[in-house]
């Protein structure tokens, strides 16, 4: 090199340097998140399942889901409307009524629990080791002895309804208290009030690590089945919805990891799951066969 002329390639290399330090390369910008919103049960997010799994998804698809949880009639109602992208409820009849009106695309098993009727360990009805639901309400509606009521078009709400059905009893008068809450006020509303009332096990079983005292009094009887569906909302009837997401959520939802979590929810805690996994990859992969 010409030893001359270094003082002056040092000068451009500090020009150079100088002009990259003012004029900073631009950092990729991170995508946002997509918005997902989640028309839900009470019972989903009361017995705290959704907070345990919804985490592995937001990361996997980078997505933020927002979840309304409201009774499965309201679910229905608001995804009906447009305003929600998929729903996640437990009312059978009301789910094939939804796809069918063309509100939803198609209805897939996520999994299931079991309805128990709760009340007082004094058990005034007695309704005790019954294995009959509609005998139990039948006791509980002679006895005049309190029942607290969903009241909300809820899955839960229009079980209750099916079993004071089959027991041709339609329940009035003070004893028999409508309120219009979720699953986890009305278990409060019972425990304070000394009362019966229908739950899904799920959410029962939570709220007992929170101070809910009422024993199980009667259970097992098949009326009580409590299956969950997922449902996207139909793009070609509700313009907006994030469709494409939805659909990942549900495959997401059914698949085997996913329905492997599920399995695993309140096990620990509670040495039972809080939820039995039902999708069809679940069933072929314990050798169930279809439902």
């Amino acid at each position: 090199m010409n030893c001359k002329h270094t003082p002056h390639i040092l000068l451009i290399i500090a020009a150079l340097l100088a002009l990259a330090a003012c004029s900073p390369l631009p950092t990729p910008q991170a995508t946002s998140p997509q918005r997902l919103i989640l028309a839900t049960t009470t019972s989903t997010e009361n017995s705290g399942l959704l907070a345990h799994i919804l985490p592995d998804f937001e990361a996997k698809f980078n997505a933020e889901v927002d979840v309304v949880a409201v009774g499965t009639g309201q679910a229905m109602k608001i995804a009906s409307a447009g305003d929600a992208d998929v729903i996640l409820v437990h009312a059978r009849a009301q789910e094939d009524n939804f796809v069918a009106d063309g509100h939803g695309t198609a209805r897939a098993d996520v999994m299931y629990n079991d309805f128990v009727i709760i009340g007082p360990d004094s058990d005034p009805a007695g309704i005790r080791g019954l294995s009959d639901a509609a005998a139990a309400f039948a006791r509980i509606a002679a006895a005049q002895a309190p029942f607290i009521s969903r009241g909300d078009e809820s899955g839960t709400h229009v079980k209750e309804k099916e079993v004071w059905a089959k027991a041709d009893i339609e329940p009035a008068g003070d004893w028999y208290i409508s309120a219009g809450q979720g699953m986890g006020a009305v278990l409060t509303m019972a425990n304070e009030q000394l009362a019966y009332t229908l739950s899904d096990r799920g959410t029962y079983l939570a709220r007992t690590a929170q101070g809910i005292e009422l024993p199980i009094l009667v259970e097992g009887d098949s009326i009580l089945f409590n299956p969950y569906g997922v449902i996207p909302v139909n793009p070609d009837k509700h313009a907006g919805v994030n469709f494409e997401l939805a659909s990942r959520f549900v495959e997401w939802l059914t698949s085997l990891e996913t329905q492997e979590m599920i399995a695993g929810f309140g096990v620990e805690q509670f040495g039972q799951p809080l939820f039995v996994p039902d999708s069809d990859a679940w069933r072929q992969a314990k050798g169930l066969g279809p439902r």
